[in-house]
């Protein structure tokens, strides 16, 4: 009996330890964990969006639509804590959960997405 409340211990542990902790957040929310710098910051959106539009200082392109796109996400440390956006939170949603799928252990969404970002009035630095 031990043994199988053991077994059953390690299991759930490992099953709970092995679960990515997607988080669904607000621009002010998204703002505070990048200038804590509480991960690595990515940008899921196209060349065109970000020569048109702007971009968030600091963050990385993965073109989402491109072809390549999930070979690249699975190619990042899945140890890391991401800080994922798009224009209005459809593609990075459909990202985290990627990379929930890829077993990440910390991925964080910009809900509404870049349009709410430049809405709330926060820095964009434009491409140059």
């Amino acid at each position: 009996m031990k043994y199988l409340f053991l077994l059953t211990v390690i299991f759930t542990s490992a099953f709970c330890f092995s679960q990515t902790k997607i988080e669904n957040v607000d621009a002010v929310t998204f703002k505070k964990l990048i200038d804590e710098k509480k991960g690595y910051l990515i940008d899921l959106r196209t060349d065109d969006e970000l020569k048109n539009k702007g971009f968030i200082k600091g963050s990385a392109q993965i073109d989402y639509f491109k072809k390549n796109a999930d070979s690249v996400i699975s190619k990042l440390d899945k140890s890391k804590t991401y800080l994922i956006y798009c224009a209005g939170g459809g593609r990075s949603g459909e990202c985290a959960d990627l990379m929930q799928k890829l077993s990440f252990s910390h991925v964080v969404n910009l809900e509404k997405g870049f349009d709410d970002w430049k809405k709330k009035g926060f820095e964009v630095e434009m491409k140059k």
